[in-house]
């Protein structure tokens, strides 16, 4: 999964097709149109108009339209900031989850500073209408869009309408009375409350990493661990040790899992660089993983990155990390 190579200018991963110049789309299109940052339970709202085939406009009775989400590639906030933007589902992992709902296409729209000028009437003109051919678009009814972000879902609902386009405007979704998204899920995860960004999510907090070789310290302390290298862009949670459910594999072999804890962080005990790394014992698991892609699930939060006085008491706590993982995995009481 972490091999997608965004700079491809289209690329076919399984069954959905991987765009970023609109010279390569797949046309027609039912579009769902956002950032998409994390696919939350509110983002699934957006996508359900296009994934519904009975409802899927047709183009004078002949291709089905192409179900396909549009979103832009930096993300906008980078674009006019500057700064690299931490993504809860950098491009890899939102090609999965987009695969598995359903959809056909991702559209990753250079986001440049011509896209940035375009009046919202030159947006859906030249870019949904003549160039994505778009017979649907569905969007939250909070989207903004245009030069300094002055269209929202109304406008577009008007211009496209003159085209004989149909839009569809998803209500917010909400969690206990709070709206769900993506800054929402981000300030949970940085608080280590990850059953709260789990409820927003509809899916555990995921990180994806192939296993590289560490300094291998675990091993000599008898908790071996596989250390994760993971997107650079990819948005960490509170530092800290949690519980996780692990899996690697893919479509031609097996796919195997184990129950594990992951520590994310900076490793006090036996590090001063500062750098994060993340890594993961697996419970009952001892064969060698270098090379494989790891899926994590964070489950439960165990504890605050801590610093140890020796190697012996770091070893006594990560046997503690593991007792009570167990336990929290396996549905014990503790």
């Amino acid at each position: 999964m972490s091999n997608v190579n965004v700079s491809e200018k289209c690329v076919k991963r399984f069954s959905l097709w991987v765009a970023s110049s609109l010279t390569t789309v797949k046309t027609p299109t039912a579009v769902a149109l956002g950032n998409f940052d994390g696919l939350h339970q509110g983002h699934r709202r957006v996508l359900e108009p296009i994934l519904n085939r009975s409802l899927a406009p047709k183009e004078g009775g002949g291709q089905d339209t192409y179900a396909s989400v549009v979103t832009f590639n930096p993300h906008p906030q980078e674009f006019f900031s500057g700064q690299p933007r931490a993504l809860l589902t950098p491009h890899a992992e939102k090609v999965k989850y987009l695969e598995a709902m359903g959809v056909e296409q991702l559209v990753l729209l250079p986001f440049d500073r011509t896209l940035a000028n375009l009046s919202p009437q030159e947006f859906v003109e030249n870019i949904l209408v003549r160039k994505l051919m778009a017979r649907r678009i569905s969007v939250g009814e909070d989207f903004r869009f245009g030069r300094s972000r002055s269209g929202g879902c109304e406008e577009l609902k008007a211009i496209a309408s003159s085209f004989g386009v149909e839009v569809c405007i998803a209500p917010l979704k909400k969690s206990e009375e709070k709206r769900i998204g993506s800054s929402a899920i981000r300030q949970a995860l940085e608080l280590g409350n990850i059953i709260e960004a789990k409820r927003q999510l509809g899916r555990p907090y995921t990180v994806v990493g192939r296993v590289v070789r560490g300094q291998q310290l675990g091993r000599t302390i008898g908790f071996p661990t596989a250390n994760l290298q993971l997107p650079p862009n990819k948005f960490l949670p509170r530092y800290g040790v949690y519980a996780v459910r692990a899996s690697w594999g893919n479509s031609i072999i097996p796919q195997t899992s184990a129950l594990g804890v992951i520590n994310i962080g900076c490793r006090p005990t036996v590090d001063d660089n500062g750098l994060p790394t993340v890594e993961v014992h697996l419970l009952d698991w001892s064969e060698d993983l270098y090379g494989e892609t790891i899926t994590a699930s964070l489950e439960h939060f165990l504890r605050p990155e801590k610093k140890f006085a020796s190697l012996s008491e770091l070893k006594d706590g990560i046997e503690a990390d593991c007792a009570i993982a167990r336990k929290l995995l396996t549905g014990s009481t503790i």
